[in-house]
């Protein structure tokens, strides 16, 4: 073979090894904003649940205006070793709900860099007008 040839064969194989480089890169945070979003998702939609518990009457099994006593089954998860802690494919959630304040905080499967696991926290309080009823905060993401 030519020097040629052998100067663009390697040339091929470098381009292709830093093609594929960059494509692993960009496929991991991808990965990792949408385990972000599904979690916000999630916690989203456990906080609406936990909303229909609040205002359930409690002769219906609710809440009766309050969240106190709230379940992970009132939210529509199945628990996983208590009653205030559930679990899916995405992370697993905590509850606390006392009166008027509920909060659900999804705790990524995946840790960061650091070994902490990347939380995702809903907080709703029904005081408050219903624009600025929640409130979404993120941890070592």
């Amino acid at each position: 073979m030519g020097t040629q040839q052998l100067l663009l064969i390697v040339l091929g194989v470098i381009i292709v090894g830093i093609a594929v480089v960059v494509g692993i890169n960009i496929f991991g945070s991808n990965a990792e904003q949408a385990n972000k979003d599904a979690i916000t998702q999630d916690c989203l939609r456990i906080t609406a649940a936990a909303q229909g518990y609040y205002r359930k009457p409690a002769m219906l099994g609710g809440g009766d205006n309050s969240f106190d006593n709230i379940e992970i089954t009132d939210c529509g998860m199945s628990e996983s070793g208590s009653t205030l802690t559930g679990e899916n494919v995405n992370a697993t959630y905590t509850i606390v709900g006392a009166a008027d304040l509920f909060t659900v905080t999804g705790a990524s499967l995946s840790e960061d860099n650091a070994g902490a696991p990347k939380e995702v926290s809903v907080t709703c309080d029904m005081t408050q007008a219903e624009e600025n009823r929640i409130a979404i905060s993120y941890d070592a993401w």
